[in-house]
């Protein structure tokens, strides 16, 4: 059973959810891949402590506060390269950023190869279940403008610009 619960955040609801009491799910509301990883029957359960605990942590988050990916138990469904991007994700410190193409490398360097595909990493990116605990908004174009964002790039700018005052 997944459970689920819902929290306003200042540009816009969210979709939390949970299996096993590990956070798997952080949706914007109509965001691109909405629920694209859930298969399971989901039922509504506010009081389930790690919603409660992520809740919190987004809380402190839109507060201006830096509370650390480690204090949430996360588990995103998706295949191992997705997985081996989102860890990649976890380690880029708030209020920076980094380029699809660096994180490309970082994973053919890891895995002993000449290079790998910056748009397989975009791919990757895009599919993040758990948007803003796993900071995909951190990542921007080689030219360091914004690019993509499942949940718009009005919000990835938000983001951005909260992780800089």
């Amino acid at each position: 059973m997944i459970y689920t619960s819902t929290y306003t955040t200042p540009i816009g609801d969210v979709l939390l959810a949970s299996k096993n009491n590990e956070l798997i799910g952080l949706w914007f509301e109509g965001q691109k891949y909405y629920l694209n990883s859930i298969n399971e029957e989901m039922q509504v359960k506010n009081e389930e402590e790690i919603l409660k605990k992520t809740k919190n942590w987004l809380d402190r988050y839109f507060k201006g506060e830096k509370p650390s990916i480690k204090e949430i138990k996360i588990n995103p469904i998706g295949s191992n390269f997705r997985k081996e991007v989102w860890k990649i994700l976890c380690e880029i410190p708030y209020g920076s950023t980094i380029t699809y193409k660096v994180i490309a490398e970082k994973i053919a360097k890891e895995r002993g190869l000449k290079s790998m595909s910056a748009q397989a990493v975009g791919g990757a990116v895009g599919h993040n279940p758990i948007s803003i605990i796993i900071p995909c908004h951190r990542v921007v174009g080689s030219d360091g403008k914004l690019t993509g964002y499942a949940g718009g790039l009005d919000k990835k700018e938000y983001l951005l610009k909260l992780e800089q005052s």
